[in-house]
């Protein structure tokens, strides 16, 4: 069951960014990061009226790193990678996250891996490099795929201090991680010259925010219960070839060959971290 809570948040997460990409148009990057986890925040916050779990003195210090680390940092260098960069790369770019999820575990928190794991995040990140250097205005700039693997790494950090908040009510994480980095987010947006979205806009912002970082969230705290942040971030490398195909085809992108043959890659990747999962 755990596995499929990892899958089910990889699938919602996947969507989120080409939802964003689409909202983007009209909404400055800060701005939507921060409305997108109010969204969670506020859903989380409605569906966790009934809990009585509480942080204790010892869970503030992880919860103040998540929630800088992946809802400010990570959330905000995602905006601006798909400011400038198609949906559909910055989508399987996210595959990073597993990279970087899996090497931050074992270099800082002992977990391991095995060859067969090596040989899996080498293989996302030569899609990653092909996907990033594809010409033909596919991205405006290195800028952009940099950004998303800067909100990668953030999320890297972000899902192993997570594990240490995953024996709490994942809604309680999500209410506070949330609220948290999206008022932070919102106020830095806003200071920074950014303006709030059309009122029609705000609705559609807000429930992106709510399934794609809310729920996405809560089922991925339950995945860790069991998995541990290595094995949960490798199912959670699903979500990028979602977010991709929604890009194709809802979004109108072009299929091109590079972004074919980077998918593979990646998919190959990916399926020998699911196969050790």
């Amino acid at each position: 069951m755990a596995a499929v809570y990892g899958l089910l948040a990889a699938m919602l997460f996947g969507a989120a960014a080409p939802l964003s990409k689409r909202l983007l148009a009209e909404v400055s990057p800060l701005v939507l990061s921060g409305l997108l986890y109010l969204g969670a925040g506020i859903a989380a916050s409605l569906a966790g009226l009934r809990s009585r779990d509480r942080f204790d003195a010892n869970d503030w210090r992880w919860l103040v790193g998540v929630v800088v680390a992946g809802g400010v940092v990570g959330s905000a260098l995602l905006m601006l990678g798909l400011s400038m960069t198609a949906a559909s790369v910055s989508s399987l770019l996210l595959n990073l996250e597993a990279v970087f999820t899996a090497l931050i575990a074992v270099a800082f928190f002992g977990e391991k891996v095995g060859v067969r794991e090596v040989i899996a995040l080498v293989l996302v990140l030569a899609g990653a490099a092909l996907v990033s250097f594809e010409p033909g205005g596919t991205t405006r700039s290195l800028y952009g795929p940099l950004c998303v693997a800067g909100a990668c790494l953030a999320w890297g950090v972000d899902n192993n201090l997570t594990q240490k908040l995953s024996h709490r009510d994942p809604l309680l994480v999500v209410r506070y991680k949330g609220l948290f980095a999206g008022a932070a987010s919102l106020a830095i947006g806003l200071g920074l010259g950014g303006k709030l979205p059309p009122v029609r806009l705000l609705p559609a912002a807000l429930a992106v925010g709510a399934l794609g970082y809310g729920l996405s969230l809560a089922f991925y705290v339950r995945a860790l219960r069991t998995l541990g942040a290595a094995r949960t971030g490798m199912l959670f490398a699903t979500a990028p070839f979602a977010g991709a195909l929604i890009s194709v085809v809802f979004l109108g992108e072009p299929l091109k060959a590079t972004l074919i043959a980077a998918a593979a890659i990646m998919a190959a990747g990916v399926a020998l971290l699911l196969k050790r999962a």
